[in-house]
């Protein structure tokens, strides 16, 4: 379905009776907040959503978590809430913590938490997780993940994320096309951002910063002579063929090796691998700590932000 989404294939448009039931429906749930008839939470902190209008993996999280340092860098005191997709053995609110797993608050939340450590809260509500979040830490402003259809949380800026290589796909909201909400929902958000674009106005690319192993933390550079050409590359996220296209441009030879995104692994997902080094997502990295072996890594990457996008979240803080 995906493919056929983003290759515009014409059977798509036996579902276009479906797609416009799908587009009044989501503009009618838009405008029962928006006029007040559905009661929305306004948080007394600044809130921020990064979020998209399309199905699947788009980059947030990565792009979350480098602002959440760029704004820790300026003093400012940062928390995170989010959906907690994947999670499945937690009592919510979760707060995420050192002893947190991902069946307690899911991988993405679990991830920003390791990379930033500022305060994450995981709930399939938005507006409680914000309550625990500020009932129980000092923060200057919420940066929700995701979130950016969840109406009953009010924010006070909108970033919406696109994937700069597939955009839109064919443009059809569900389930004719990838899109939650239609493309004009776009004229109203604050920013846009374009994964894999280095326009300095809107453009966000990843830069790889190292090698980590899963079993000792030992860091490495990213390159060939580091851990040998010949690789396992392993990842469970919305758009794997990325992951492995930067790895072939290094230079490795991989052997691939696809899971659903938000997999929760097993030792036996992992046993029947070979004894070549295994080379995964730090998101995937996040699941596989406790069952990976000695030659398992992870590819740590930074997100580069637009240099005005901090700039205008700590402008929300100060006013």
């Amino acid at each position: 379905m995906v493919q056929a989404w983003y290759n515009g294939a014409w059977w798509l448009w036996l579902a276009r009776p479906l797609e416009w039931l799908f587009r009044c429906l989501t503009a009618l749930r838009r405008q029962l907040y928006t006029s007040g008839l559905l009661s929305c939470y306004r948080a007394d902190k600044p809130v921020v959503i990064v979020g998209n209008i399309t199905v699947g993996g788009s980059g947030k999280t990565p792009i979350v978590i480098a602002l959440v340092e760029a704004l820790q860098a300026q003093g400012i005191a940062v928390g995170v809430v989010s959906r907690g997709y994947g999670a499945s053995a937690g009592v919510f609110p979760h707060t995420v913590c050192d002893t947190s797993t991902s069946a307690d608050c899911g991988d993405e939340p679990l991830l920003i938490y390791r990379r930033t450590r500022c305060p994450c809260v995981v709930a399939p509500s938005r507006p409680a997780a914000v309550r625990a979040l500020l009932a129980n830490f000092a923060v200057d402003v919420v940066i929700s993940d995701d979130g950016l259809q969840h109406y009953a949380l009010a924010r006070d800026m909108e970033i919406a994320v696109l994937d700069a290589r597939v955009g839109v796909g064919n443009g059809f909201c569900l389930p004719a096309g990838p899109l939650r909400e239609p493309v004009s929902r776009l004229q109203s958000v604050d920013y846009v951002l374009y994964r894999g674009s280095d326009d300095p106005l809107n453009g966000v690319y990843y830069e790889h910063d190292c090698l980590v192993n899963l079993v000792t933390g030992e860091q490495r550079p990213v390159a060939v002579v580091a851990i040998g050409k010949s690789i396992v590359a392993l990842a469970g996220i919305g758009q794997p063929a990325q992951f492995f296209e930067s790895l072939l441009r290094l230079g490795f030879e991989t052997e691939q090796c696809v899971f659903p995104d938000h997999h929760a692994y097993s030792a036996a997902d992992l046993a029947g691998l070979g004894d070549k080094p295994i080379i995964m997502t730090e998101k995937d990295a996040v699941k596989c700590r406790e069952i990976a072996g000695g030659n398992s890594w992870y590819l740590r990457i930074d997100a580069r932000l637009p240099r005005a996008l901090p700039e205008a979240v700590a402008a929300l803080v100060r006013t």
